[in-house]
C-alpha cells in the first residue's frame, strides 16, 4: 500500500524499493509566511483527495546551494514538512527514528541525499526527516516584540511541531509513536539538548542520537545586537514591523553581508574565525535553561541519550574555507584571547603535537571548543542528571591522492545512514567507498537500529565504562592518537562561547 491517511487528508508515496516505501513533502505545519511569518508554527490546513508526495518539498529560506538538494527561490512557502521511509506500509509497530539536520542554522535540507532514510528503513525503522525554519526566519531574536506573538527559537518550535506530527501520525506509517528516537548532526543535534530541556518537546521522545553537538545557544543581549546588525544592513527598523517588512531574500542578503563582514576583519573577535549569526537563544522560556544545566539537573533523565564526535572535526570547516586561517603564533594566541580560552589550554595541545604546524594546533583547539568538549560534557552532565548515556568516537581516515582524509565534521553521517555510495558524499570520505567501508557502514546502521528499537547500541554505557567510548574506525586505518588539550585544562572553559 502506498497510500496513507494523515490528519490532515490522505497521502501517496512510492515504492523506493521492494521492501520500503517512500512518502515526500508531507506538510506538518502551514507555510509560515503572511500573517505567519516570525510566529509559533500553525497547524497545515487540510485538504480533500489524495495528495502526490513523490517529492521533496522545499528547503526553507537560505542562500546554500546543497548537491542535491532544492535551491530556495522567493515564493516558495510549503517549507514545513517531514519525509517517511517506510519498511511496513501495510501497518506495524517499528521504532520510529526522527533526523534534525544541521546547518549552522542557517542552512540544510532534508533532502540531502546522504540523509536517505532507505537503508536504516531496511533495518527495521520508520524513519523521518524534516525542515525547519533557518536563519533569521528560525532564529533571530525579534526585539521589542509581544513574545507569544513573536517568540524566539522559531526554528525548535517547528522540531516540536514535527515531532507532534509523528506523535498523531506516524501509526499510520508502521511506526510506534511510543518508542520515538529525535537524531541529528551539528545544530541538528545541538537542537536535540535544547529539545531535551524544553517543557513543549517533553514525551515526544524516548532516545536521543547527537552526532557532533555543537556548542553555542545565545543569551538574548547578544540575539538583539545581531538582529541590529542585519536590520540596518536590510534598510529596516529592528522592530516586528520593520523586520515583517523585510523580505526573506534581504534579510538573508543582510546577513550574508555581516558573516563577510566578521570573516575579513580579524578584529571583531570571536566571530570572525567561523562567523554565525543565529543559534538557539536563552529565553527563559522557549529554551528555558541552558541545555548543559538542565541536564544535569535531571531535566532529559527518562531520555536514553547516544553521542557521537569525530575526532578531527574542525578539519572540514577549513578545508571549505568556512573559518578564518591561523598560521602564526601571534594568531593563535589572539585566537585563544578573542574566545577567553583558560590559560594554558593552547599551550597544552601544543605540547601534544610540538612539531605540528600552528594551523594544525588551531584545527584542534577549535575542533574541540565547539564539537569535542561541548560532546564530552553532554555525555557527563546528562549522566550526572541520572539519564543512560552512551558515547563514540568516529575515527575512520584513508588516505587518498592528496594525503590523508580525515574523521572530520560531516564523515560519519554518511555511514550512520547507510548511505557511503551516494555522489554527493565523496568528498567526505575521499572517494569510493571500499568493502571496508560497506562493513563500518553495516555496523553502524545496526547500532543505530538496535539503540532506536530497545537503547542498547550494543556497547557499554557511559556509567559502566566512563573512559571506554565506542571506536568506530575500519581495519584499513591504523590506530592513532588523536592530540589534544588535556581534559583538566578545558575545566574552566564556558558556553556559550561567542561574546558581543
Amino acid at each position: 500500500m502506498d497510500t496513507f491517511k494523515t490528519t490532515s487528508g490522505a497521502v501517496r508515496g512510492f515504492r523506493a524499493s521492494s521492501d520500503v516505501v517512500a512518502v515526500l513533502g508531507i506538510p506538518y505545519a502551514a507555510p509560515p509566511f503572511g500573517a505567519l511569518r516570525f510566529r509559533e508554527p500553525a497547524p497545515a490546513e487540510a485538504w480533500t483527495g489524495v495528495r502526490d508526495c513523490t517529492a521533496f518539498g522545499p528547503v526553507a529560506p537560505q542562500t546554500a546551494e546543497l548537491p542535491g538538494s532544492p535551491v530556495w527561490s522567493p515564493g516558495d512557502e510549503d517549507v514545513l514538512t517531514v519525509n517517511v521511509w517506510t519498511p511496513a506500509p501495510d501497518g506495524g509497530s517499528l521504532p520510529v527514528l526522527v533526523w534534525i539536520h544541521g546547518g549552522a542554522y542557517t542552512f540544510g535540507s532534508s533532502a540531502q541525499p546522504d540523509l536517505d532514510g532507505h537503508a536504516l528503513a531496511r533495518a527495521g525503522l520508520v524513519v523521518v526527516t524534516l525542515n525547519y525554519r533557518v536563519g533569521f526566519e528560525g532564529f533571530g531574536h525579534i526585539p521589542d516584540a509581544d513574545e507569544a506573538a513573536f517568540p524566539d527559537n522559531r526554528g525548535l518550535l517547528d522540531q516540536v511541531a514535527a515531532l507532534r506530527w509523528v506523535r498523531e501520525n506516524i501509526a499510520a506509517f508502521g511506526g510506534d509513536p511510543d518508542n520515538v528516537t529525535v537524531a541529528g548532526h551539528s545544530a541538528g543535534a545541538a537542537s536535540i539538548a535544547c529539545l531535551m530541556v524544553m517543557d513543549r518537546a517533553r514525551g515526544l521522545f524516548h532516545r536521543a542520537i547527537a552526532h557532533s553537538p555543537a556548542s553555542p545557544h545565545y543569551p538574548r543581549d547578544l540575539a538583539a545586537a545581531t538582529t541590529r546588525e542585519v536590520a540596518a544592513a536590510a534598510g529596516c527598523p529592528a522592530t516586528p514591523e520593520g523586520l515583517a517588512s523585510a523580505t526573506p531574500q534581504a534579510l538573508l542578503a543582510a546577513s550574508d553581508r555581516a558573516v563577510e563582514k566578521y570573516r575579513r576583519d580579524p578584529a571583531s573577535g570571536s566571530r570572525h574565525y567561523d562567523p554565525s549569526l543565529y543559534a538557539p537563544v536563552l529565553d527563559g522560556d522557549v529554551l528555558p535553561v541552558d541545555p548543559l544545566t538542565g541536564l544535569a539537573a535531571g531535566a532529559g533523565r527518562d531520555v536514553d541519550l547516544l553521542v557521537c564526535r569525530t575526532t578531527e572535526e574542525y578539519w572540514l570547516l577549513d578545508a571549505v574555507g568556512s573559518s578564518a586561517k591561523v598560521t602564526t603564533e601571534e594568531q593563535l594566541d589572539r585566537f585563544a584571547e578573542d574566545f577567553g580560552l583558560p590559560d594554558g589550554l593552547v599551550a597544552g595541545c601544543r605540547a601534544a603535537l610540538p612539531d605540528a604546524p600552528v594551523l594544525d594546533v588551531y584545527l584542534t583547539v577549535f575542533g574541540d571548543l565547539l564539537f569535542g568538549e561541548y560532546a564530552r560534557r553532554l555525555v557527563e552532565q546528562h549522566a550526572r542528571g541520572g539519564g543512560r548515556t552512551f558515547q563514540s568516537v568516529f575515527d575512520r581516515r584513508r588516505t587518498g591522492p592528496h594525503g590523508v582524509v580525515r574523521a572530520w565534521h560531516c564523515a560519519d553521517i554518511p555511514f550512520a545512514f547507510g548511505n557511503v555510495d551516494k555522489d554527493c558524499v565523496a568528498f567526505l570520505i575521499g572517494g569510493a567507498p571500499t568493502p571496508a567501508d560497506h562493513d563500518l557502514a553495516r555496523r553502524m546502521v545496526g547500532a543505530w537500529a538496535s539503540f532506536a528499537a530497545g537503547g542498547d547500541p550494543g556497547w557499554p554505557s557511559y556509567d559502566e565504562a566512563p573512559g571506554q567510548p565506542k571506536v568506530w574506525r575500519t581495519d584499513e586505518c591504523d590506530a592513532h592518537d588523536v592530540p589534544a588539550a588535556p581534559r583538566e585544562l578545558w575545566a574552566e572553559a564556558e558556553f556559550p562561547l561567542l561574546r558581543p
